[in-house]
């Protein structure tokens, strides 16, 4: 029997329940821009937003990058017609713009964060957006301006709570001296750890909410990724050409994933949800972005946010590290 998501957690200080495992809607901006991940049928992506609400998932994670709008609209489209009671929370990010050949370029200006808010609102169908987030902290030096305009937005209405991704530290310092930041979208799981050391202690001194993106190392984790699967994804799939899905890091991720099936027996569950529940054990951690492409995918790894691994599982897991 499918187990559906019923615990949640308070986001850092916003108030916000949330489930353990929200819905990250990355891979659905689909592919033809610098970080696409190949072609992606739309109503492929609405019915997994729907799948994941049935099983209880109440966030959807988006960006207006992703796709350059795609994701957003593709998210609207799944929540038309859905009553105030059923609607998940709505989380999406500003800062990477469409640039020549369709690649990123980065802005904090005023008035870019401004436009861009204004058009997720209007692409995702919201009167506000739940939780407003700067995506990169580049340019560095236009931080302060990007956290100014996202506090005006707040204090205007439109978005509810704000928030960063991929911020530092010292970084973060700089933008509580304008406002609070009330929570943090790090990169976190098995392969990448380096939050661990002062990212993730911060926020957790500080009340910051965390919700943690690619927690299966951008399906590295899953248990599907064979190599045979990366030497054929679409040219247009940005992982072709990361370091981690090539050596000499591919075989030491793989046996990763022979270690994560192994506890992944021991429960009855799938690798990539063991993967993911490790990332939640974390006492800075309130949520994990899991990004689904189709309904089938959902029912397996809807189950990390009520998987309670025990000490022995995470020997297995991490081995000699």
């Amino acid at each position: 029997m499918q187990i559906t998501q019923s615990k949640t957690t308070q986001l850092g200080h916003t108030g916000l329940e949330i489930t353990g495992v929200g819905f990250g809607a990355w891979a659905i901006g689909g592919g033809g821009w610098e970080f696409g991940w190949g072609p992606q049928e739309d109503s492929q992506s609405v019915a997994a937003i729907h799948r994941a609400l049935e099983l209880g998932v109440n966030w959807i994670d988006t960006a207006a990058a992703y796709g350059f709008g795609h994701s957003e609209k593709v998210v609207g489209r799944a929540l038309e017609g859905l009553s105030a009671d059923e609607r998940p929370y709505v989380f999406t990010k500003a800062s990477l713009l469409e640039g020549p050949d369709r690649r990123v370029v980065h802005s904090l200006k005023r008035d870019s964060i401004l436009r861009e808010a204004h058009a997720s609102l209007e692409r995702l169908g919201v009167d506000a957006i739940d939780l407003y987030q700067i995506h990169w902290p580049i340019p560095a030096e236009d931080i302060e301006e990007g956290w100014s305009a996202l506090a005006e937005l707040k204090d205007d209405g439109l978005v509810r709570h704000i928030g960063v991704s991929n911020f530092d530290v010292e970084q973060l310092r700089r933008l509580q001296r304008i406002a609070p930041v009330e929570t943090l979208q790090p990169q976190y799981s098995l392969i990448e750890r380096e939050v661990e050391r002062q990212v993730l202690p911060f926020a957790e001194g500080n009340g910051i909410g965390v919700i943690v993106y690619s927690p299966m190392g951008s399906g590295l984790l899953t248990g599907a990724m064979t190599r045979e699967r990366i030497v054929s994804l679409p040219d247009d799939d940005w992982r072709k050409d990361d370091e981690r899905f090539q050596e000499p890091s591919l075989s030491k991720n793989l046996e990763l994933v022979e270690r994560l099936s192994a506890v992944a027996e021991r429960h009855d569950t799938a690798a990539g949800a063991v993967a993911i529940a490790w990332t939640l054990r974390n006492a800075a951690v309130d949520g994990a972005i899991v990004g689904f492409r189709s309904p089938e995918q959902v029912d397996p790894l809807i189950d990390a946010a009520t998987l309670e691994l025990s000490e022995d599982d995470i020997t297995t897991i991490e081995g000699a590290h």
